[in-house]
Protein backbone atom coordinates (compact mmCIF):
# COMPACT_ATOMS: atom_id res chain seq x y z
CA UNK A 1 0.00 0.00 0.00
CA UNK A 2 2.26 2.46 -1.01
CA UNK A 3 2.11 5.10 -3.40
CA UNK A 4 2.79 4.22 -6.79
CA UNK A 5 4.90 7.29 -8.71
CA UNK A 6 5.97 7.16 -13.30
CA UNK A 7 4.24 7.12 -16.01
CA UNK A 8 1.74 4.57 -15.26
CA UNK A 9 0.04 7.26 -13.09
CA UNK A 10 -2.09 9.49 -15.10
CA UNK A 11 -5.55 11.27 -15.09
CA UNK A 12 -7.81 11.55 -18.29
CA UNK A 13 -8.06 15.35 -18.52
CA UNK A 14 -4.35 15.86 -18.49
CA UNK A 15 -3.66 13.41 -21.33
CA UNK A 16 -3.73 13.61 -25.30
CA UNK A 17 -3.99 10.25 -26.34
CA UNK A 18 -3.21 11.20 -29.84
CA UNK A 19 0.33 12.65 -29.02
CA UNK A 20 1.10 9.96 -25.69
CA UNK A 21 -0.44 7.28 -26.73
CA UNK A 22 -1.28 6.81 -30.26
CA UNK A 23 1.39 5.10 -33.10
CA UNK A 24 0.63 6.02 -36.08
CA UNK A 25 1.28 4.08 -39.18
CA UNK A 26 3.75 5.30 -41.45
CA UNK A 27 3.30 4.52 -45.20
CA UNK A 28 6.46 1.99 -45.44
CA UNK A 29 4.82 0.30 -42.50
CA UNK A 30 1.55 -0.32 -44.59
CA UNK A 31 3.72 -2.30 -47.29
CA UNK A 32 5.43 -3.94 -44.49
CA UNK A 33 2.06 -5.31 -43.14
CA UNK A 34 1.19 -6.15 -46.36
CA UNK A 35 3.89 -8.30 -47.15
CA UNK A 36 3.86 -9.94 -44.06
CA UNK A 37 -0.04 -10.94 -45.26
CA UNK A 38 0.80 -12.13 -48.63
CA UNK A 39 3.31 -14.05 -46.90
CA UNK A 40 1.41 -15.61 -44.03
CA UNK A 41 -1.41 -16.50 -46.84
CA UNK A 42 -4.45 -18.10 -45.24
CA UNK A 43 -3.27 -19.92 -41.94
CA UNK A 44 -5.53 -20.63 -39.63
CA UNK A 45 -5.35 -18.50 -36.28
CA UNK A 46 -2.77 -20.29 -34.34
CA UNK A 47 -0.46 -20.49 -37.24
CA UNK A 48 0.02 -16.90 -37.39
CA UNK A 49 3.44 -16.16 -35.26
CA UNK A 50 6.33 -13.68 -35.42
CA UNK A 51 7.87 -15.92 -38.31
CA UNK A 52 4.68 -16.67 -40.04
CA UNK A 53 4.03 -12.83 -40.16
CA UNK A 54 7.65 -11.55 -40.49
CA UNK A 55 8.36 -7.09 -39.72
CA UNK A 56 11.90 -6.88 -40.12
CA UNK A 57 10.99 -2.67 -39.30
CA UNK A 58 8.36 -2.87 -37.67
CA UNK A 59 9.07 -5.56 -35.51
CA UNK A 60 11.59 -3.87 -33.35
CA UNK A 61 8.75 -1.09 -32.73
CA UNK A 62 6.41 -3.25 -31.83
CA UNK A 63 8.55 -4.48 -28.82
CA UNK A 64 9.61 -0.57 -27.98
CA UNK A 65 5.56 -0.19 -27.86
CA UNK A 66 5.07 -3.57 -25.60
CA UNK A 67 7.69 -2.10 -23.17
CA UNK A 68 5.34 1.21 -23.39
CA UNK A 69 2.17 -0.77 -22.02
CA UNK A 70 4.54 -2.18 -18.91
CA UNK A 71 6.28 0.77 -17.65
CA UNK A 72 4.62 3.41 -19.67
CA UNK A 73 1.07 5.10 -19.86
CA UNK A 74 0.04 1.13 -19.93
CA UNK A 75 -1.80 2.11 -23.79
CA UNK A 76 -0.99 1.98 -27.42
CA UNK A 77 -3.81 2.61 -29.96
CA UNK A 78 -2.27 1.84 -33.60
CA UNK A 79 -4.07 4.06 -36.46
CA UNK A 80 -4.17 5.11 -39.89
CA UNK A 81 -4.36 1.72 -41.43
CA UNK A 82 -6.21 1.48 -44.46
CA UNK A 83 -8.94 -1.08 -43.61
CA UNK A 84 -10.92 -0.20 -47.46
CA UNK A 85 -8.72 -2.02 -48.62
CA UNK A 86 -8.76 -5.46 -47.40
CA UNK A 87 -11.45 -7.81 -46.38
CA UNK A 88 -12.80 -8.27 -42.80
CA UNK A 89 -10.78 -12.10 -42.97
CA UNK A 90 -7.45 -9.97 -43.88
CA UNK A 91 -7.83 -7.65 -41.40
CA UNK A 92 -8.09 -10.50 -38.76
CA UNK A 93 -5.07 -12.13 -39.82
CA UNK A 94 -3.55 -8.51 -39.96
CA UNK A 95 -4.52 -8.44 -36.30
CA UNK A 96 -3.30 -11.63 -34.65
CA UNK A 97 0.00 -11.15 -36.99
CA UNK A 98 0.50 -7.78 -34.81
CA UNK A 99 -0.44 -9.05 -32.38
CA UNK A 100 1.98 -12.07 -32.01
CA UNK A 101 4.91 -9.33 -32.26
CA UNK A 102 3.59 -8.97 -28.92
CA UNK A 103 2.42 -11.94 -27.30
CA UNK A 104 1.30 -15.16 -27.75
CA UNK A 105 -2.53 -15.68 -28.10
CA UNK A 106 -4.73 -17.17 -24.97
CA UNK A 107 -8.25 -18.54 -25.58
CA UNK A 108 -10.68 -16.24 -23.86
CA UNK A 109 -13.25 -18.86 -22.93
CA UNK A 110 -14.21 -22.95 -22.96
CA UNK A 111 -14.72 -22.50 -26.60
CA UNK A 112 -10.91 -22.40 -27.12
CA UNK A 113 -11.53 -19.02 -29.13
CA UNK A 114 -7.60 -17.12 -29.86
CA UNK A 115 -10.07 -14.35 -31.85
CA UNK A 116 -12.71 -12.84 -30.09
CA UNK A 117 -15.81 -11.33 -31.88
CA UNK A 118 -16.90 -8.41 -29.46
CA UNK A 119 -20.38 -7.94 -31.12
CA UNK A 120 -23.83 -7.65 -29.50
CA UNK A 121 -25.58 -10.78 -30.63
CA UNK A 122 -27.75 -10.62 -27.78
CA UNK A 123 -31.12 -11.08 -29.46
CA UNK A 124 -29.19 -14.11 -31.67
CA UNK A 125 -27.67 -16.09 -28.66
CA UNK A 126 -29.29 -16.99 -25.34
CA UNK A 127 -26.83 -16.03 -22.52
CA UNK A 128 -24.49 -13.74 -23.79
CA UNK A 129 -21.40 -12.80 -22.17
CA UNK A 130 -20.81 -9.17 -21.50
CA UNK A 131 -18.53 -8.93 -24.98
CA UNK A 132 -21.65 -9.85 -26.81
CA UNK A 133 -24.36 -7.90 -25.22
CA UNK A 134 -24.92 -4.30 -26.55
CA UNK A 135 -24.94 -0.89 -24.49
CA UNK A 136 -22.07 -0.02 -22.06
CA UNK A 137 -19.85 -1.35 -19.42
CA UNK A 138 -18.84 -0.48 -16.47
CA UNK A 139 -15.07 -0.60 -15.48
CA UNK A 140 -12.92 -3.99 -15.64
CA UNK A 141 -10.10 -6.06 -16.49
CA UNK A 142 -10.15 -8.62 -18.70
CA UNK A 143 -8.99 -12.38 -17.29
CA UNK A 144 -5.78 -12.63 -15.22
CA UNK A 145 -4.54 -15.46 -18.11
CA UNK A 146 -3.60 -12.53 -20.22
CA UNK A 147 -1.37 -9.59 -19.96
CA UNK A 148 -2.56 -7.89 -22.65
CA UNK A 149 -5.71 -6.93 -24.38
CA UNK A 150 -6.49 -6.06 -27.48
CA UNK A 151 -9.38 -4.52 -30.07
CA UNK A 152 -9.52 -3.74 -33.47
CA UNK A 153 -12.26 -1.90 -34.56
CA UNK A 154 -13.80 -3.92 -37.62
CA UNK A 155 -16.92 -1.66 -37.97
CA UNK A 156 -18.03 1.39 -36.08
CA UNK A 157 -21.39 1.64 -34.13
CA UNK A 158 -23.91 3.68 -35.88
CA UNK A 159 -23.74 6.25 -32.92
CA UNK A 160 -21.13 6.20 -29.84
CA UNK A 161 -19.13 3.30 -27.96
CA UNK A 162 -16.30 5.47 -27.36
CA UNK A 163 -13.58 2.90 -25.27
CA UNK A 164 -13.31 4.12 -21.65
CA UNK A 165 -9.87 3.91 -20.21
CA UNK A 166 -8.78 4.63 -16.64
CA UNK A 167 -5.03 4.24 -14.76
CA UNK A 168 -5.44 1.87 -11.68
CA UNK A 169 -2.02 3.82 -10.32
CA UNK A 170 -4.31 7.11 -10.45
CA UNK A 171 -7.13 4.86 -8.68
CA UNK A 172 -5.00 3.03 -5.86
CA UNK A 173 -3.48 6.53 -5.22
CA UNK A 174 -6.36 8.73 -4.80
CA UNK A 175 -7.45 5.82 -2.76
CA UNK A 176 -4.67 5.62 -0.69
CA UNK A 177 -4.49 9.00 0.27
CA UNK A 178 -8.55 9.27 0.75
CA UNK A 179 -9.84 6.08 1.97
CA UNK A 180 -6.84 3.61 2.77
CA UNK A 181 -8.94 1.40 4.93
CA UNK A 182 -11.06 0.35 2.09
CA UNK A 183 -8.04 0.00 -0.23
CA UNK A 184 -6.68 -2.39 2.83
CA UNK A 185 -10.14 -4.24 1.97
CA UNK A 186 -9.63 -4.04 -1.65
CA UNK A 187 -5.95 -5.74 -1.13
CA UNK A 188 -7.40 -8.31 0.89
CA UNK A 189 -9.56 -9.07 -1.98
CA UNK A 190 -12.58 -10.96 -3.15
CA UNK A 191 -13.80 -14.76 -4.53
CA UNK A 192 -14.46 -15.52 -7.65
CA UNK A 193 -15.88 -18.19 -9.59
CA UNK A 194 -15.41 -18.83 -13.14
CA UNK A 195 -18.82 -18.41 -16.19
CA UNK A 196 -21.35 -21.33 -16.29
CA UNK A 197 -19.62 -22.93 -19.32
CA UNK A 198 -16.41 -21.79 -18.71
CA UNK A 199 -17.07 -24.00 -15.22
CA UNK A 200 -18.02 -26.65 -16.92
CA UNK A 201 -15.18 -27.35 -19.42
CA UNK A 202 -12.47 -26.22 -16.70
CA UNK A 203 -9.80 -28.00 -14.81
CA UNK A 204 -9.83 -26.94 -11.77
CA UNK A 205 -12.25 -26.21 -9.35
CA UNK A 206 -15.74 -23.46 -10.40
CA UNK A 207 -15.22 -21.41 -7.55
CA UNK A 208 -11.88 -19.89 -5.48
CA UNK A 209 -11.09 -21.56 -1.70
CA UNK A 210 -9.53 -18.51 -0.83
CA UNK A 211 -10.02 -14.72 -1.52
CA UNK A 212 -7.78 -13.49 -4.59
CA UNK A 213 -5.81 -10.24 -3.99
CA UNK A 214 -7.67 -7.07 -5.99
CA UNK A 215 -4.70 -5.18 -6.11
CA UNK A 216 -0.87 -6.12 -5.25
CA UNK A 217 2.05 -4.69 -5.67
CA UNK A 218 5.56 -5.21 -6.41
CA UNK A 219 8.86 -3.19 -8.12
CA UNK A 220 6.28 0.24 -8.18
CA UNK A 221 4.07 -1.48 -10.73
CA UNK A 222 0.39 -2.61 -9.79
CA UNK A 223 -1.96 -5.01 -10.49
CA UNK A 224 -5.73 -5.12 -10.31
CA UNK A 225 -8.17 -8.05 -10.66
CA UNK A 226 -11.20 -6.51 -11.09
CA UNK A 227 -12.66 -9.15 -13.21
CA UNK A 228 -16.48 -10.51 -13.79
CA UNK A 229 -15.58 -13.55 -11.65
CA UNK A 230 -15.90 -11.43 -8.62
CA UNK A 231 -19.50 -11.04 -9.73
CA UNK A 232 -20.30 -14.76 -10.31
CA UNK A 233 -19.07 -15.76 -6.95
CA UNK A 234 -21.59 -13.86 -5.41
CA UNK A 235 -24.43 -14.57 -7.76
CA UNK A 236 -24.19 -18.31 -8.48
CA UNK A 237 -21.75 -19.09 -5.74
CA UNK A 238 -22.31 -19.37 -1.45
CA UNK A 239 -20.35 -16.02 -1.50
CA UNK A 240 -21.84 -13.26 0.79
CA UNK A 241 -19.61 -9.36 0.46
CA UNK A 242 -19.82 -7.59 3.95
CA UNK A 243 -20.97 -3.88 3.80
CA UNK A 244 -17.06 -2.98 3.70
CA UNK A 245 -16.19 -4.95 0.90
CA UNK A 246 -19.55 -3.42 -1.05
CA UNK A 247 -18.31 0.17 0.09
CA UNK A 248 -14.99 -0.39 -1.22
CA UNK A 249 -15.78 -1.59 -4.89
CA UNK A 250 -18.26 1.06 -4.91
CA UNK A 251 -15.79 3.19 -4.21
CA UNK A 252 -13.26 1.87 -6.83
CA UNK A 253 -16.06 2.17 -8.99
CA UNK A 254 -17.00 5.96 -8.16
CA UNK A 255 -13.46 6.87 -8.69
CA UNK A 256 -13.23 5.13 -11.98
CA UNK A 257 -16.39 6.99 -13.11
CA UNK A 258 -15.48 10.24 -12.24
CA UNK A 259 -14.38 12.52 -15.14
CA UNK A 260 -11.44 13.39 -12.96
CA UNK A 261 -9.80 10.12 -13.76
CA UNK A 262 -11.29 8.29 -16.77
CA UNK A 263 -10.26 9.27 -20.62
CA UNK A 264 -12.54 8.08 -23.47
CA UNK A 265 -10.86 7.27 -26.90
CA UNK A 266 -12.93 7.05 -30.21
CA UNK A 267 -12.83 4.20 -32.60
CA UNK A 268 -11.89 4.91 -35.93
CA UNK A 269 -12.31 1.50 -38.51
CA UNK A 270 -8.85 0.19 -38.38
CA UNK A 271 -7.76 1.19 -35.02
CA UNK A 272 -5.99 -1.50 -32.47
CA UNK A 273 -5.97 -0.70 -29.34
CA UNK A 274 -3.77 -2.44 -27.12
CA UNK A 275 -3.59 -2.42 -23.02
CA UNK A 276 -1.95 -3.55 -20.00
CA UNK A 277 -4.36 -5.44 -18.42
CA UNK A 278 -2.89 -5.83 -15.45
CA UNK A 279 -3.09 -1.68 -14.61
CA UNK A 280 -5.82 -0.42 -17.14
CA UNK A 281 -9.31 -0.86 -16.25
CA UNK A 282 -11.66 -0.44 -19.68
CA UNK A 283 -14.92 0.53 -20.02
CA UNK A 284 -17.24 1.34 -22.83
CA UNK A 285 -20.00 3.50 -23.92
CA UNK A 286 -23.57 3.01 -25.10
CA UNK A 287 -24.21 2.85 -28.45
CA UNK A 288 -26.71 3.28 -30.74
CA UNK A 289 -26.55 -0.33 -33.40
CA UNK A 290 -27.84 -1.48 -36.55
CA UNK A 291 -30.57 -4.15 -36.59
CA UNK A 292 -28.83 -6.48 -38.88
CA UNK A 293 -26.07 -8.91 -37.55
CA UNK A 294 -23.59 -8.01 -40.79
CA UNK A 295 -23.97 -4.30 -39.78
CA UNK A 296 -23.98 -4.07 -36.32
CA UNK A 297 -20.60 -2.86 -34.29
CA UNK A 298 -17.47 -5.07 -34.43
CA UNK A 299 -14.43 -5.71 -32.70
CA UNK A 300 -12.02 -7.96 -32.43
CA UNK A 301 -10.58 -9.39 -29.62
CA UNK A 302 -6.88 -10.66 -28.46
CA UNK A 303 -5.69 -11.50 -25.25
CA UNK A 304 -2.06 -11.77 -25.01
CA UNK A 305 0.56 -13.35 -22.90
CA UNK A 306 3.66 -11.89 -22.68
CA UNK A 307 6.20 -14.62 -21.58
CA UNK A 308 8.65 -11.67 -20.94
CA UNK A 309 7.49 -9.96 -18.90
CA UNK A 310 7.42 -10.21 -14.86
CA UNK A 311 5.12 -13.31 -13.65
CA UNK A 312 1.67 -12.30 -11.90
CA UNK A 313 1.73 -12.51 -8.16
CA UNK A 314 0.36 -16.73 -7.86
CA UNK A 315 -2.43 -15.98 -5.49
CA UNK A 316 -3.88 -13.66 -8.17
CA UNK A 317 -4.27 -15.78 -10.81
CA UNK A 318 -8.28 -17.36 -11.42
CA UNK A 319 -8.28 -18.05 -14.94
CA UNK A 320 -5.00 -19.69 -16.07
CA UNK A 321 -3.43 -20.62 -18.93
CA UNK A 322 -3.50 -24.26 -18.43
CA UNK A 323 -7.53 -23.92 -18.89
CA UNK A 324 -6.53 -21.86 -21.74
CA UNK A 325 -4.91 -24.41 -23.15
CA UNK A 326 -7.35 -27.02 -22.32
CA UNK A 327 -9.94 -25.23 -23.93
CA UNK A 328 -8.39 -24.51 -27.48
CA UNK A 329 -6.71 -28.29 -27.74
CA UNK A 330 -10.41 -29.55 -27.14
CA UNK A 331 -13.03 -27.33 -28.43
CA UNK A 332 -11.47 -24.98 -30.84
CA UNK A 333 -12.67 -25.95 -34.37
CA UNK A 334 -10.45 -24.54 -37.53
CA UNK A 335 -10.91 -21.41 -38.63
CA UNK A 336 -13.73 -20.54 -36.43
CA UNK A 337 -13.01 -17.03 -35.63
CA UNK A 338 -12.65 -15.58 -38.87
CA UNK A 339 -15.28 -12.85 -39.44
CA UNK A 340 -16.25 -14.25 -42.44
CA UNK A 341 -17.51 -17.61 -41.04
CA UNK A 342 -18.85 -15.79 -37.48
CA UNK A 343 -21.36 -13.72 -39.28
CA UNK A 344 -22.59 -16.22 -41.54
CA UNK A 345 -23.60 -18.63 -38.95
CA UNK A 346 -24.95 -15.51 -37.16
CA UNK A 347 -26.73 -13.76 -39.97
CA UNK A 348 -28.47 -17.33 -40.44
CA UNK A 349 -29.34 -17.85 -37.22
CA UNK A 350 -30.72 -14.56 -36.43
CA UNK A 351 -32.81 -15.34 -40.25
CA UNK A 352 -34.15 -18.40 -38.60
CA UNK A 353 -35.50 -17.06 -35.50
CA UNK A 354 -37.27 -14.10 -37.49
CA UNK A 355 -39.31 -16.63 -38.95
CA UNK A 356 -39.76 -18.67 -36.43
CA UNK A 357 -40.63 -15.82 -34.22
CA UNK A 358 -38.36 -16.30 -31.43
CA UNK A 359 -35.80 -13.30 -31.52
CA UNK A 360 -34.50 -12.71 -28.24
CA UNK A 361 -35.56 -9.53 -26.02
CA UNK A 362 -32.54 -7.14 -26.40
CA UNK A 363 -32.53 -6.08 -22.63
CA UNK A 364 -29.78 -8.54 -21.55
CA UNK A 365 -28.46 -7.56 -17.58
CA UNK A 366 -26.53 -11.07 -17.44
CA UNK A 367 -23.56 -9.49 -19.20
CA UNK A 368 -23.38 -6.37 -17.49
CA UNK A 369 -21.39 -5.38 -14.56
CA UNK A 370 -23.52 -4.33 -11.55
CA UNK A 371 -21.70 -2.72 -8.66
CA UNK A 372 -20.80 -4.61 -5.56
CA UNK A 373 -24.04 -3.48 -3.83
CA UNK A 374 -26.45 -4.83 -7.10
CA UNK A 375 -24.21 -8.21 -6.14
CA UNK A 376 -25.05 -8.15 -2.40
CA UNK A 377 -28.93 -7.15 -3.32
CA UNK A 378 -28.92 -9.93 -5.53
CA UNK A 379 -27.73 -12.39 -3.47
CA UNK A 380 -29.75 -11.96 -0.40
CA UNK A 381 -32.84 -11.71 -2.87
CA UNK A 382 -31.98 -15.39 -4.18
CA UNK A 383 -31.82 -16.60 -0.22
CA UNK A 384 -35.30 -15.13 0.51
CA UNK A 385 -36.89 -16.82 -3.00
CA UNK A 386 -34.75 -20.04 -1.62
Amino acid sequence: MEKIVGKAVWRGPEVDYRAEMMHAFTADEVAEIDAALRHCGERDIPEITRETFPLPGLGPEMLRLRDELLDGRGVVLMRGFPRERYTADEMARIYVGLGAHFGQPVAQSWQGQLLGSVIDISDVVEKVRGYNAGGGQNFHIDGSACDIVALMCLRSAKSGGASRIVSVAALHNAMLETRPDLLEVLYRGYYHRNHEMDARHSLFPEQSDHRLPFLTQRDGRVTCLASGCIRYAVQYGDVTMSPLEVEAYDEWQRLARSEEFFLDMNFEEGDIQFLNNRSIMHARNDYEDFPEVARRRHLLRLWLRVPEWPAREPNQIFMNEVDCAHWQATNRRPFMELPSRYLAELTATQQRRVNEGTVLPTEVTSGKFPSARGWQEARERAKGAA
